[in-house]
């Protein structure tokens, strides 16, 4: 199982960011010292383990809280909930927390048929059953953004709110570049196929961070994430606007505190998408991250962290 980039991955990442005009500007951004140390040296630790849920076999996070707010972090893509270990310390000690990898994503089984916004709210509402979570507060960035959106909008629930961000949900999407040819071109999503893990996560990388830079351990996970699945995860992107339409309606419809989260440069899915969101959803709470690319969670995991304590902390009671 790939565990590195070999210089193959490097080759395909090199020719996806040639072509990418946001890369200059992250770039830019980035500077001339960026990527040469990272962040952490090793992964805060997080309390990981294999369970069956539904029928399929997930991995999860959990630190369990006594009297304390009920938090369930869903993952990312391409990331895992590995990405979510800067910020896990801080939340654990303040909530009853729960995280798991999206079936389908992260170091979860699950295939083709976990590829919609549909299933993901369909097995959310699963986990939650299974669990006895009541009231919970759902952190869904990316991937973990639409299936909170569609568990939300389409299954009776009792959350207490939702803090969602950096991915889909509003239709029409205001998309960078390589979510356009990803959703658009059969012939891009082969090629991603084709050059499969190390080139979706090393360009993602390159393209998604401002300040954060991720260490061997972190990269290794997501490489192992999604080693041999990126062909299957581009159904998820070709069936992009039919899963926006079974939520894009119903916005308006959320009735829970909603604090929506986004960096403000984000070269995959653009803030029109957050200030949107925010118009639609009565009410909610709009938070952008400056200097901060698509992984606010990471490159900004300290004001990620205080903004999601402050918020589930009595914050959303304001809205």
């Amino acid at each position: 199982m790939k565990t590195t980039l070999s210089a193959f991955d490097r080759l395909h990442i090199a020719a996806v960011l040639t072509i990418t005009p946001e890369h200059r500007h992250i770039k830019k951004l980035q500077g001339p010292g960026y990527g040469k140390t990272p962040t952490f040296p090793k992964p805060q630790p997080m309390p990981m383990e294999f369970k069956t849920v539904a029928g399929v076999k997930i991995r999860m996070a959990r630190s369990p809280r006594e009297n304390a707010p009920t938090v369930i972090l869903l993952n990312p893509l391409p990331q895992s909930i590995m990405a979510f270990a800067p910020i896990w310390e801080k939340l654990a000690a303040n909530c009853n927390l729960y995280a798991y990898d999206l079936p389908g994503f992260g170091r979860s089984e699950g295939g083709l048929e976990f590829m919609t916004f549909e299933a993901q709210g369909r097995f959310l509402d699963s986990f939650i059953k299974e669990h006895g979570i009541k009231q919970p507060h759902l952190i869904g960035p990316d991937v973990g953004m639409s299936a909170a959106l569609h568990y939300a909008t389409n299954f009776e629930n009792d959350i207490a709110s939702l803090v969602i961000g950096d991915g889909p949900g509003i239709a029409p999407s205001s998309n960078g570049s390589v979510i356009n040819k990803i959703v658009d071109s059969a012939f891009w999503r082969l090629v991603f196929t084709v050059a499969d893990a190390g080139a979706f996560i090393g360009a993602g990388n390159r393209l998604c961070y401002v300040n954060y830079v991720p260490n061997d351990e972190e990269v290794a996970d997501y490489l192992m994430s999604y080693d041999g699945r990126i062909g299957t995860v581009t159904k998820w992107f070709k069936d992009y606007p039919a899963s926006l339409a079974s939520v894009d309606p119903k916005l308006e419809q959320i009735s829970v505190p909603t604090l929506v989260f986004w960096g403000r440069n984000d070269a995959l899915l653009l803030t029109d998408n957050a200030e949107r969101l925010h118009q639609r959803i009565k009410r909610s709470k709009l938070h952008i991250f400056e200097n901060c690319g698509h992984y606010s969670y990471q490159d900004k995991h300290a004001e990620f962290a205080q903004m999601a304590l402050e918020w589930i902390n009595g914050g959303c009671s304001k809205f």
